[in-house]
């Protein structure tokens, strides 16, 4: 049963957004940012449960007159929009119930993604840059913003490896069943003889850490600079502007080398370098929880297969929950939703049938 008091949920909102504009708030990035996203939730929660409730009324007000309606004419128009609003209730009443679902605390983080070029050599780097445009394209649908913290072209314009942020709402919620390898079917344009070729690329996602989720011991670090190697003007090659950091107690190395100064990748190396060791604090957590993991679509390794994209026949298919979608051209320009819609329903059913 949904209830939700709309008065109490607007004073919260007047509240936040008052918040939003004390100065001392104002000079604490990371106070706006946890604010910011209270504020945007409450919204988008007061904003469908305001229509939800209106058009609940007046579903149940025409229900009830309709066994007193005598005219034909007007209870035909009655039973029209009585099939007009009852999908509408549906839909928002189901929207409700996954806004206020608990959810892992992670959902609500944005995310650093790496894509990798895997087997198929070139190909595979032209792939990897076919998903890194179909995640940017997703990223623009959805309001979300995109930042590259790092990234490796080849000669073909394909990426060998490119590390990303990408921030908004709910956003490792949305992206997290992304992680695994993603493997191609398709003719490369260089291949003479159209033969179908096989490539892969892996994706990782990681919510991103920030300084209060991994305390990191500077002592712990060991910090290199080289020169940059690329495109990059004048400085390339000749100052020690990129940056390789390395965590000593896990091995986990992280390299930066796209931003001109030293400081820049610096801060961008420390951005990734703290992702990677909270996910791999989730890993390890999963791992000693097997009835929690086996709740879950797959294992979030990279080096699990999770989906293919055959070109010769538009298809897609996920591997996890057995879907096939003959859409490839609209998921590739970013609708993504047809395929992370269902991934996040099956796990939901499995973590709830699992309790």
């Amino acid at each position: 049963m949904i209830n939700i008091d709309l008065p109490k949920l607007r004073e919260k909102i007047a509240k936040l957004e008052a918040n939003l504009q004390d100065s001392a708030i104002l000079s604490n990035p990371g106070k706006i940012k946890q604010i910011s996203r209270e504020y945007n939730e409450a919204k988008e929660l007061y904003e469908i449960a305001s229509v939800w409730e209106e058009k609940k009324f007046q579903l149940e007000e025409l229900t009830a007159s309709l066994n007193d309606e005598t005219d034909a004419a007007m209870k035909q128009m009655m039973k029209e929009e009585i099939s007009r609003l009852e999908p509408e209730v549906q839909s928002r009443e189901q929207a409700l119930e996954n806004l206020l679902r608990p959810q892992d605390p992670l959902d609500k983080k944005d995310v650093i993604m790496e894509i990798r070029a895997g087997t198929g050599g070139d190909e595979s780097s032209l792939f990897a840059a076919d998903l890194f445009r179909m995640y940017s394209r997703y990223a623009e649908n959805k309001g979300w913003k995109l930042n590259v913290l790092s990234s490796s072209r080849n000669d073909l314009g394909g990426f060998k490896e490119v590390i990303f942020q990408i921030s908004g709402a709910g956003v490792y919620g949305r992206l997290k069943y992304e992680s695994g390898v993603h493997r191609v079917q398709r003719v490369p344009e260089t291949e003479k003889a159209g033969r179908i070729h096989t490539s892969a690329a892996s994706v990782a996602v990681m919510p991103e850490a920030e300084e209060v989720d991994v305390q990191i011991d500077p002592k712990d670090l060991r910090v290199d600079t080289f020169c940059s190697s690329g495109k990059g003007g004048q400085s390339v090659n000749t100052t020690y502007s990129a940056v390789r950091i390395t965590h000593l107690p896990s091995g986990l190395a992280v390299s930066c080398q796209d931003e001109r100064s030293q400081q820049q990748n610096r801060a961008k190396a420390m951005q990734v370098l703290r992702s990677r060791l909270l996910q791999q604090m989730q890993d390890e957590k999963m791992a000693k929880e097997a009835a929690t993991r086996q709740s879950l679509i797959g294992s979030g390794d990279r080096s699990e297969k999770i989906r293919t994209y055959n070109w010769p026949q538009d298809r897609v298919t996920d591997h996890r929950i057995k879907l096939t979608l003959h859409n490839l051209a609209l998921i590739l320009d970013g609708q993504l939703d047809s395929l992370i819609d269902p991934l996040i329903k099956t796990a939901h059913g499995q973590s709830e049938s699992s309790q």
